[in-house]
């Protein structure tokens, strides 16, 4: 509780007046200091019944005329008294009415002198601050690209088992198709399957042999056409004859040999090889 220092306050406490509160329980009335009840903020303890007590509701600075037994109480929750004649106020707030011209105007409107104040280190700091945030822009942006250019080396180093997920070669194909970019050829030997084969005499060259065969691809991707290797052995599986044939030596449409084996799609082929005798009586393919 803080009380006002309004004159007639004032006046009691220079003639060493004092204010009168009166205890509820006992009705003895006591004479207060206005420093005593501000150490306590209102509340004191009874001399005679020892009860505590609230000061301010009974606070008086004249007694009542004789003959009276008890002092006016104020109700709890009485409105707030509004203060209008000050006493006093602190230097602090007073110096904070008046506000010199000349710096109000400088405080709105930076003048060119007060910016050419500013200490020269000062200066370098700011400047220092747009380089950094240039610098940090650049390496920004130099880190993304580091980023992109570490992707496409690993999508080129992973690109077989990359394009042989129909997922992402029909993505990669649709990319391309925008960009007017040819994709890589993708070999997965393992789904090169031998649908057919047979070997014959040739009809018109002596001691030479025919040899049929049909491929299909049972990738979903198209791949290049394989290198046929072709293994003749005798009755003891040992190698007698060997001979590899490259796709142009079986494939004669150079159109279809660019394009590679479609998915799915399946391909003939006829080779001419010497006859080793009757010797060779298994052969074995393989796709390279």
């Amino acid at each position: 509780m803080h009380f006002s220092t309004a004159p007639g306050w004032r006046a009691a406490l220079r003639h060493n007046q004092g204010m009168y509160a009166q205890c509820p329980e006992c009705l003895t009335i006591y004479k207060v200091r206005a420093d005593t009840l501000a150490a306590a903020r209102g509340r004191a303890r009874c001399g005679s019944c020892g009860a505590e007590f609230d000061t301010l509701a009974t606070l008086t600075d004249e007694l009542p005329p004789p003959p009276f037994s008890t002092l006016r109480r104020r109700p709890a929750g009485a409105p707030l008294v509004q203060l209008n004649v000050p006493a006093a106020r602190p230097p602090s707030q007073q110096r904070e009415l008046f506000v010199a011209f000349d710096e109000s105007r400088t405080r709105r409107e930076p003048t060119r002198a007060a910016q050419a104040a500013t200490p020269s280190f000062a200066r370098g700091a700011a400047r220092a601050g747009i380089a950094t945030h240039a610098d940090s822009r650049g390496w920004a942006i130099g880190s993304i690209a580091l980023l992109l250019l570490m992707g496409a080396q690993l999508a080129w180093a992973w690109r077989e088992p990359l394009l042989a997920d129909p997922r992402v070669l029909s993505a990669a194909k649709a990319a391309c198709e925008r960009i007017g970019c040819t994709l890589p050829t993708v070999a997965d030997r393992s789904r090169i399957l031998l649908l057919a084969r047979d070997v014959r005499p040739h009809p018109s060259v002596p001691h030479a042999l025919i040899i049929s065969a049909t491929l299909s691809n049972g990738a979903a991707f198209a791949q290049p056409y394989p290198t046929v290797e072709i293994t003749l052995s005798d009755v003891n599986e040992k190698r007698i004859a060997l001979r590899r044939f490259a796709p142009s030596e079986y494939v004669g449409d150079l159109r279809a040999l660019a394009d590679g084996l479609p998915a799915g799609g399946t391909a003939g082929l006829s080779l001419e090889v010497e006859d080793p005798g009757n010797s060779a009586v298994a052969f074995e393919f393989r796709f390279l």
